[in-house]
């Protein structure tokens, strides 16, 4: 896979990462053995962006810290093949009570210490500050930060789901090296304020759910395929009126995928690639070898100007809020 400059400040990475988090929460019961097969194809792939975070497991069966300690002991003997990127800020989390957030420079430097730990590495490559803390100002979270690259515990600083605000604030601290959030076909808030502010900033954007948490794919039609602990039943664009609505969207993925002889899920991936295929890395996340693959080729597919057209009119008409 080719490799890009994520942000300004050096770091370069695979145009396209994988996303850990479902591996161990979220979508259903995981299995490791599986997982760990999938991150080492990735690998294997080209792919060197692998991003976790301490609070990933925590909706799961393991607790706080699994997908961590899961990463860790899959990159074991392959640490130096990697970027690898986790977060802090969110405290614990438990579906339909939300999030709690913590971002203190005291409990920013014992989660990094933690995470060093779990992931069994003494540097994390790209470390974001997972949410904004309303108790403390970004400048102080963004300050402890900047203490652990000097300690040499982190090489570059990432921020997730900030407001264009934020971000600037952020970058006037420390230099951001990446802005990590949700960016897909069906949601494109980011658009208006906060990519703009990035390209200015030399700020690489890392898109999450890049294939609206699978629904792109075709592969949700109703939540009644959805595992009782999955957590997109709390959202609200799947409701099942909701989902019926936006089909049309999955309509118009599927015809281009077909003219170009993939799969819609490639489809709603290249169009993020599109997007900007110097600055944008997505990280898809899956669980499975088989969607890693037929990821990890969206990568090179080129859509045409006309297919760019038709999706983004499609698009235009999403409904239901993302959260």
């Amino acid at each position: 896979m080719r490799q890009v400059a994520l942000g300004s400040q050096g770091l370069r990475v695979s145009a396209q990462g994988l996303g850990c988090m479902g591996m161990s929460q979220s979508y259903g019961v995981g299995n490791d053995e599986e997982s760990i097969r999938t991150i080492h194809r990735a690998l294997d792939l080209g792919v060197t962006l692998i991003d976790t975070a301490n609070v990933y497991g925590a909706t799961g069966l393991y607790g706080i810290g699994a997908n961590e300690k899961l990463v860790g002991y899959a990159l074991r003997e392959r640490r130096d093949e990697v970027t690898l990127a986790t977060k802090c800020g969110i405290a614990d989390v438990r579906p339909g009570a939300g999030m709690e957030l913590r971002a203190d420079p005291e409990y920013i430097r014992q989660c990094c210490d933690e995470s060093l730990e779990r992931l069994g590495v003494d540097h994390i490559d790209l470390y974001y500050l997972h949410r904004i803390d309303p108790r403390t100002p970004v400048e102080d979270s963004i300050g402890a930060f900047a203490d652990l690259v000097k300690a040499g515990k982190v090489r570059y600083i990432g921020v997730s789901e900030v407001s264009a605000d934020e971000l600037e604030r952020a970058h006037a601290v420390h230099p951001v090296t990446a802005l990590q959030s949700e960016y897909s076909l069906w949601s494109r808030e980011i658009e208006a304020e906060v990519l703009p502010t990035a390209r200015r900033l030399g700020v690489g954007l890392v898109p999450f759910s890049p294939l609206g948490r699978g629904f792109l794919t075709g592969a949700v039609t109703s939540r009644d395929t959805m595992a009782a602990n999955d957590m997109r039943r709390n959202l609200p664009r799947f409701s099942q009126d909701n989902l019926d609505a936006n089909q049309k969207v999955v309509d118009v993925i599927r015809d281009i995928a077909a003219g170009h002889d993939v799969l819609p899920g490639q489809v709603a991936l290249a169009w993020v690639h599109a997007q900007g295929p110097e600055d944008i890395v997505p990280i898809p996340g899956t669980k499975r070898t088989s969607y890693l693959e037929q990821n990890t080729a969206a990568a090179d597919l080129t859509l045409t100007d006309d297919d760019l057209s038709r999706l983004a009119e499609a698009a235009a008409s999403i409904r239901g809020a993302r959260r």
